[in-house]
């Protein structure tokens, strides 16, 4: 078996051609969401709002895996208390006339959104993980969940926390493996099948003992 490549993961740099690259990653972790919310204009929308700091989706959050030098993979995340101070004028600034397509969007979509904006300040949020297809399975994800762990560390967050597809099993069983447990699914009815999952562990002793 030939060796693989070596992984290297980076802070995002704030342009708008790293932000067209996080917005498609973005959209396949979202499964088409970003675009239904934004439409046809959503990847520019989301790298000019990219460059911005403060915000979901701002470079500050982002860290890339390059293999080669070929962004692979991303791993989006922040804490509950940086949240609190994130701004949606960035999104809707460069949404311009989408905007209203957004808040559209944004009404329909109103009891999911509250949810995903409900983030404890003391928890580590993971907004967003993807890896390009023909990677998978190189232990990119793996790493990138590393320096997801080692910032919630840094940050002092208590628990790390993830909403997800589910239906995306293949990611379930990736955040299961890395000790994290479905606290809750949306919608509650129990005879409507759940559309994503809340998973959640404690950032617990051995973790920082790792990244300490």
């Amino acid at each position: 078996m030939a060796n693989r490549k070596p992984i290297v993961l980076r802070a995002a740099r704030p342009t708008f051609e790293e932000g067209l690259v996080f917005a498609r990653y973005l959209d396949e972790a979202a499964e088409g969401f970003i675009r239904l919310m934004l439409g046809s204009r959503s990847e520019e929308i989301v790298a000019r709002a990219f460059v911005c700091p403060q915000n979901d989706y701002s470079f500050e959050n982002v860290t890339f895996a390059e293999v080669d030098q070929e962004i692979v993979g991303m791993a989006s995340g922040f804490t509950g208390r940086a949240m609190q101070d994130f701004s949606d004028e960035p999104l809707n600034r460069a949404a311009g006339f989408p905007a209203l397509r957004m808040r559209a969007t944004r009404i329909a979509f109103a009891p999911i959104l509250r949810i995903l904006k409900s983030v404890p300040d003391e928890d580590f949020y993971l907004l967003s993980l993807a890896v390009q297809q023909k990677f998978r399975g190189q232990g990119i994800a793996s790493a990138l969940m590393d320096s997801l762990e080692e910032r919630a560390v840094e940050e002092g967050s208590e628990r790390m926390s993830l909403h997800v597809s589910a239906k995306n099993e293949g990611a379930i069983r990736l955040y299961r493996r890395r000790g994290m447990s479905v606290v809750s699914s949306w919608p509650t009815l129990s005879f409507v099948s759940p559309v994503f999952v809340h998973m959640s562990r404690s950032v617990c002793l051995e973790t920082q003992d790792r990244f300490g």
